[in-house]
């Protein structure tokens, strides 16, 4: 009897793992008292914004730049207003996100040359930032 226990056991095993691609999600999770840095690329006339280049090089450059410190980054591409008819606010948000107030300066103050060197490569934006803490 307990060899068709743990038959079942490992079979049920085996299936969850297969439904996950092969592997359990590892990934950091936004967490409770997390520092979270938000970069607002404000929209108006005349204003441009390549998302290729901020997606595909700027913020993985950063998240090397920042290393261990950053625990995961994100970002938004902006569609629309209000409603679909209204301009959008912000042409790109994006979100680094810390354990703590001291990493995020530890990590990029060594490093902001570098990074805001950067940005004329993907926008004409000067970026808006706030720094928070993760509530909910």
């Amino acid at each position: 009897m307990k060899s068709i226990t743990y038959a079942v056991v490992f079979f049920i095993v085996i299936l969850l793992v297969g439904c996950t691609g092969g592997s359990i999600d590892n990934s950091p999770k936004i967490k409770d008292g997390m520092i979270k840095v938000t970069i607002l690329y404000p929209n108006s006339e005349g204003k441009t914004f390549d998302m290729d280049y901020y997606t595909n090089k700027h913020m993985p450059m950063v998240a090397k730049l920042l290393g261990d410190s950053l625990k995961l980054y994100a970002i938004d591409k902006g569609l629309s207003g209000r409603t679909p008819n209204d301009p959008v606010p912000y042409q790109a948000i994006g979100y680094l996100y810390f354990e703590k107030l001291s990493a995020y300066q530890n990590s990029f103050g060594p490093n902001a040359k570098e990074i805001v060197n950067d940005i004329p490569n993907y926008t004409n934006i000067q970026p808006t930032l706030q720094i928070s803490e993760v509530i909910k």
